[in-house]
């Protein structure tokens, strides 16, 4: 009897020991569902395009700040809703900012034109949060400052986040088509300098650690990754995209 205890207690110690290692990046919220299991092969359902306009200088780059299935690659990953946002900012000459990058105007990504990534209705929107007026400080109280929620009709909803304040020029209940101008790249919410933040997931709400939604995969279609073709991928951090 004693010996079968023992097991047991052994049994109960080495399993826990092994959830810790292998579920690490797989077991997302108290729910406790498996999402990345459930998910491994999604594929969207809408036709999205990266959400910025091609720049015709070659030596003006978009590059993913955050992207990726996992914790190395992705910060977002530990967060059920966004865990496969992507983030995106611009860079010349391989340089984000000038001058000191203490000012949001120091840097190329800000104020440049963000563009719906798939067709949709604009259910929800924000517009008057003012921009971190300092890079490196953020807006805790409201983590996705001025940001856009479009229904694709199909069970995603898309979500672009940090506008720059009063830059949004869509409205709620408008129809959008992919690669229509939706407003301008800012650092409003929780950003920590000027950059587009974008992520999909199963609910039209953002409520970040409900576990109400899940964070979907995206693809993205015909664009470039570091001068290779993609027909149909994920953006990964550090590459340079452009469509």
């Amino acid at each position: 009897m004693i010996k079968h205890k023992r097991l047991n207690i052994y049994i109960f110690f080495s399993s826990l020991i092994l959830l810790s290692i292998s579920c690490t990046d797989t077991l997302i919220s108290d729910k406790g569902e498996l999402d990345e299991d459930i998910f491994l092969n999604y594929q969207s359902q809408t036709e999205l395009e990266l959400p910025f306009e091609n720049e015709m200088e070659t030596n003006i780059e978009w590059t993913i700040n955050q992207g990726g299935r996992t914790g190395l690659e992705n910060n977002h990953f530990s967060n059920r809703e966004a865990r496969y946002g992507v983030d995106f900012g611009q860079k010349v000459n391989g340089v984000g900012f000038t001058g000191d990058g203490t000012n949001n105007e120091d840097y190329y990504s800000f104020g440049e034109r963000v563009n719906a990534p798939g067709d949709g209705k604009v259910i929800a929107l924000m517009n008057n949060i003012d921009d971190n007026a300092v890079v490196g400080d953020f807006n805790t109280d409201q983590p996705l400052g001025n940001f856009i929620t479009i229904d694709h009709l199909n069970g995603e909803f898309s979500f672009l986040a940090h506008f720059q304040k009063n830059s949004i020029i869509v409205a709620l209940g408008d129809t959008v088509q992919k690669g229509q101008e939706v407003g301008k790249l800012g650092n409003s919410g929780r950003s920590t300098g000027p950059h587009l933040h974008y992520h999909m997931q199963t609910t039209p709400n953002y409520e970040e650690g409900s576990g109400n939604g899940i964070g979907l995969p995206v693809q993205f279609l015909n664009y470039f990754a570091d001068d290779v073709f993609i027909e149909k991928g994920e953006p990964i951090k550090g590459q340079i995209v452009y469509k």
